[in-house]
């Protein structure tokens, strides 16, 4: 896989990129790349062009697909962003943003049940209406 083919991304979402490729080590070389065809909606583009991407990371046994755009190089590109957020978090799950956000989350809805189950209590099934 090259990183200097041009993607339809700006500039800095690319060196965030390479900066976290490098930081993690992961050798390029060593993700097989394929185009397939999608699926879903879009018609006859869809049937007709294979912008659909598949990497597949074999150290990791790591394999992603994206298919969101319409266009190849950014789905590429896309793709490859995926693939280091699943290597990082297989990795090096202390500095992974995804995680993170995942944790935090988990941490707002645990807050959320425990101030209903303080202000309703423990809600039991009600039996009402079910006929025996």
């Amino acid at each position: 896989m090259d990183l200097n083919e041009h993607f339809d991304v700006s500039p800095q979402k690319l060196e965030e990129l390479k900066s976290r490729i490098a930081r993690l080590a992961i050798d390029l070389r060593r993700i097989e790349e394929s185009f397939v065809r999608g699926g879903g909606k879009g018609g006859q583009k869809i049937n007709k062009t294979a912008n659909c991407v598949q990497l597949y990371y074999p150290p990791l046994d790591i394999r992603v697909r994206c298919q969101r755009e319409r266009r190849r190089s950014l789905n590429r590109f896309l793709a490859l962003r995926e693939l280091v957020d699943q290597i990082e978090m297989k990795v090096s799950p202390a500095t992974s943003r995804r995680l993170a956000e995942m944790e935090r989350l988990r941490k707002r809805k645990a807050k959320r049940q425990g101030r209903a189950r303080s202000k309703y209590g423990s809600v039991t099934p009600d039996m009402t209406g079910v006929r025996p």
